[in-house]
């Protein structure tokens, strides 16, 4: 879910900076260019790429992004992805199948962050549903934190609803992360 949301943001920041599929400018404003290395890396060839780590513990929802239609937007190497899962289960993500994961994943955004003139602070989508984005998403803000404690940290979190959810342990794995949330 985490990784969807932040697809769609993706395309909308890339549509407002007048940015094609490919990462190519094609706006019409001054305004777009002074603004762009906010979210953007200018990369050979007048192409820009988002300063974004997209990550999961199983391989299907980088395919589905890597598939869509921006998906040859992101740096290939961005990607960080398991093959397990963490089947829809809290501690799966944060301590286990997360947790060795984790460092890769941090050395993707330690890389990032040295790419930035001036970093401001980090925004991260995940659903507090899944194993995944609520157990390896927690953990992933604390160690974040750890590294970088004075910036600022935004998260974008889907918490589930009985209306719409699609697995029983969905309210477990929100009430384990809301801590984590609440302390980085």
């Amino acid at each position: 879910c985490g990784n969807q949301i932040g697809a769609a943001f993706w395309q909308q920041i890339s549509s407002e900076h007048g940015l094609d599929a490919n990462g190519v400018y094609n706006g019409t404003s001054d305004f777009q260019l002074e603004r762009m290395s906010v979210y953007f890396n200018e990369a050979s060839g007048n192409k820009y790429v988002p300063r974004a780590v997209l990550v999961d513990l199983e391989p299907g929802t980088m395919d589905a992004v890597r598939a869509g239609p921006f998906g040859q937007l992101f740096r290939p190497d961005n990607f960080v992805f398991g093959q397990s899962g963490a089947g829809n289960n809290w501690a799966k993500g944060h301590y286990t199948e997360g947790a060795e994961l984790v460092d890769q994943v941090l050395d993707v955004v330690r890389r990032e962050a040295e790419g930035c003139d001036c970093l401001q602070g980090f925004q991260i989508t995940h659903s507090l549903g899944g194993g995944t984005g609520a157990g390896m998403g927690t953990l992933l803000i604390s160690k974040i934190r750890e590294e970088f404690p004075d910036r600022m940290m935004a998260t974008f979190s889907v918490v589930p609803s009985p209306k719409v959810s699609d697995t029983v342990v969905e309210p477990y794995n929100a009430r384990l992360s809301v801590h984590q949330l609440v302390e980085n």
